[in-house]
C-alpha cells in the first residue's frame, strides 16, 4: 500500500530523488547523528509542554505506520468533541495526523502543529497545508490553522510559565495560500512513490533548502575540491555556472563577470597558487597590541530556558579558552575554564574570566559576533559588571578580517572564512581524529555530562572525565590555532 505521509510530502517538495530513495533505498538515508537526535528530542519536549495548555486533551493512542487504525481511533474520539492530540487520518492514498485538533463551533476544528521553532518557516506552512487537505478530504471541516511555537522574546522568571513561553498565530491564510495546487503535487509524488525507477535530479538550491538533505554527501560525492559551488555570493549563480558545464573554477571563462572576490578564487584554483594581499595583511597585525589574549567561549542552549533571566535557545557560556602572549616572542599560557555543577554557570564564568584577561592588550577572537554577543549578555545580566564587560570588548580584534576580506586566500579554504577551513589551509594542522571537533558537539557533550540524555540517562564518572578533557583539548586548539594563523601572517607578509 502506498501512503504519502506528511513527512513524504515535506520530503517530496524538496526533491523528488529524496522522496524515492526515502521509500525503496532507505538504507542510503544516514541515521540521525547526535545533533540531530538532540533536536528531536527538543521537539518532543515542546510538543509535550503545549499539551499542558489543552488539560481536557486526549492522546490518540495508534501505532503511527498502521494506517487504518489510526484513522478508526481517531474518528471514533471525534465524537468526543474534545482536545486531540496526534489524531490520524487516512484517505486514499494520503495520511496525515496533528499536533492538536480543537473543537471549535458546532462541527468544526482548529487543526494546531507544534514547533520547536522561533518563528514561522515556510515548510511549516506547507506541513499545515498537507494537513489540512488531508483532513478536509476525509470529512472533517477545518475552520482555521495555527503554528504554535516558542516566543523568543519570553524570559523566564521562576517556574516556566507554558503559556509564555508560546506564541500561537494564526497561518489560515498562508495556509490558503499554500494549498494552491496541491492535489496536483501530491499526485505527482504518487507516482514517484510508485515508480520502480529513481528520478534524475540535478544538485541545486534545493540541496539545502528547508533543514537540508541527509543525502547531500551522497549525491554531491563527485564534486572537486575547487568546485564552482564555492563561488562566495550568490548560490543562484554558482549553480548557473555549474550547470552550464564548467564544474572547477579555474576552468571559468576568461570573459565571465565575477566579483573582486570571485576573481581572487578563480585565479588562485586556475594557478594553484595562494593569495596574499601584503600591505592589508601588515595593517591588520599593526593593529594587535601587546599582551595578547586569544580567547574561544563554549555555550549550549536549550528550547526551554533552564536558568532564570534565559530566552529559548539563548546560548549558556560554560566554558573558554584563553592563551596569552604578554610580549612579542614570549611563550603562550593557557588558562581554561569550564564550569561544573548543573547550576547557572554564567556568574562563574565572568569571576573567572576577569581573572585571566588583563586591562590592556588586544583581545582576539574568530568571528567577533559570538563572544560580544555572549559579552553583552553578561553585562546585561550583572549590571554591576557592564563597565568590566565593555572595557574588555572595546578591545576585541577580529581575526576572520584577514580572511573575510580575501586578504589572504587558499583554495583548501573552499571559500569559507571559517576558523575550521582556515586553519588547515594556512597552517596545515587541523580538527580531525579529535574526540570532540567542533561546537556543536562540544554543546551536547557537555549538556549530556551536565544534565543527563533526553532519555533519563547520567554521565558516568568517567565519562565525565574524559568529556571534560575533550572539551579542554577543543577549546584550547580554538585560541592556539590562533596563535599559530598570526605566527603565519606576519611570516607571508614579510
Amino acid at each position: 500500500m502506498t501512503v504519502l505521509t506528511k513527512s513524504l510530502y515535506i520530503n517530496g517538495l524538496q526533491c523528488p530523488k529524496y522522496l524515492w530513495i526515502k521509500c525503496h533505498e532507505k538504507y542510503r538515508i544516514p541515521r540521525p547523528d547526535e545533533a540531530m537526535q538532540h533536536l528531536f528530542d527538543q521537539g518532543k519536549l515542546i510538543g509535550d509542554l503545549a499539551k499542558t495548555l489543552f488539560p481536557k486533551g486526549i492522546e490518540v493512542n495508534a501505532n503511527y505506520w498502521e494506517f487504518v487504525d489510526s484513522d478508526k481511533k481517531s474518528r471514533d474520539a471525534l465524537k468526543l468533541r474534545k482536545p486531540l492530540f496526534e489524531a490520524g487520518f487516512l484517505t486514499g492514498e494520503i495520511y496525515s495526523r496533528a499536533d492538536v485538533l480543537l473543537p471549535v463551533g458546532k462541527n468544526e476544528w482548529d487543526l494546531i502543529e507544534v514547533k520547536s521553532s522561533t518563528s514561522v518557516k515556510e515548510d511549516n506552512i506547507h506541513d499545515a497545508s498537507f494537513q489540512r487537505y488531508c483532513y478536509e478530504k476525509a470529512g472533517i471541516k477545518i475552520r482555521k490553522c495555527f503554528l504554535m511555537y516558542l516566543n523568543k522574546k519570553y524570559v523566564r522568571k521562576g517556574k516556566v510559565d507554558v503559556k509564555k513561553l508560546f506564541i500561537n498565530e494564526d497561518i489560515t491564510l498562508k495556509v490558503s495560500e499554500a494549498i494552491v495546487g496541491i492535489e496536483g503535487r501530491i499526485n505527482e509524488m504518487l507516482k514517484v512513490m510508485k515508480s520502480e525507477k529513481c528520478p534524475e535530479v540535478k544538485i541545486g538550491a534545493q540541496c539545502n533548502k528547508f533543514y537540508g538533505c541527509p543525502l547531500k554527501d551522497y549525491c554531491w560525492g563527485d564534486i572537486p575540491l575547487t568546485s564552482v559551488l564555492n563561488l562566495v555570493g550568490s548560490s543562484a549563480a554558482a549553480f548557473e555556472i555549474y550547470d552550464s558545464g564548467v564544474k572547477n573554477l579555474g576552468d571559468i571563462p576568461e570573459n565571465f563577470e565575477l566579483n573582486a572576490k570571485q576573481i581572487i578564487q578563480h585565479k588562485c584554483a586556475k594557478t594553484n597558487t595562494v593569495h596574499i594581499h601584503k600591505p592589508e595583511i601588515k595593517k591588520f597585525l599593526e593593529t594587535l597590541k601587546y599582551p595578547l589574549y586569544f580567547m574561544d567561549f563554549e555555550t549550549y542552549a536549550t528550547a526551554v530556558p533552564l536558568y532564570n533571566g534565559l530566552k529559548p535557545y539563548q546560548p549558556i557560556p560554560f566554558q573558554f579558552s584563553v592563551h596569552l602572549i604578554e610580549k612579542e616572542g614570549m611563550k603562550p599560557k593557557h588558562f581554561s575554564f569550564i564550569a561544573s555543577g548543573s547550576g547557572d554557570p554564567r556568574k562563574k564564568f565572568l569571576e573567572e574570566l576577569k581573572k585571566v584577561i588583563g586591562k590592556k592588550g588586544s583581545v582576539i577572537v574568530y568571528f567577533q559576533s559570538f563572544e560580544r554577543g555572549r559579552m553583552e549578555e553578561l553585562g546585561k545580566m550583572f549590571s554591576n559588571q557592564k563597565k568590566v564587560v565593555k572595557a574588555i570588548l572595546a578591545r576585541f580584534v577580529d581575526l576572520i578580517d584577514p580572511f573575510k576580506n580575501f586578504d589572504y586566500y587558499n583554495s583548501k579554504q573552499q571559500g569559507s572564512a571559517s576558523l575550521k577551513y582556515v586553519l588547515p589551509a594556512l597552517t596545515g594542522k587541523s580538527y580531525e581524529g579529535m574526540p570532540i571537533a567542533e561546537g556543536q558537539m562540544a554543546s551536547l557533550k557537555y549538556l549530556y555530562i551536565t544534565h543527563g540524555s533526553f532519555d533519563g540517562k547520567k554521565a558516568t564518572a568517567d565519562e565525565v572525565k574524559k568529556i571534560r578533557a575533550d572539551l579542554e583539548a577543543y577549546c584550547g586548539l580554538d585560541t592556539e590555532g590562533m596563535i599559530w594563523i598570526i605566527e603565519k601572517l606576519k611570516e607571508l607578509s614579510k
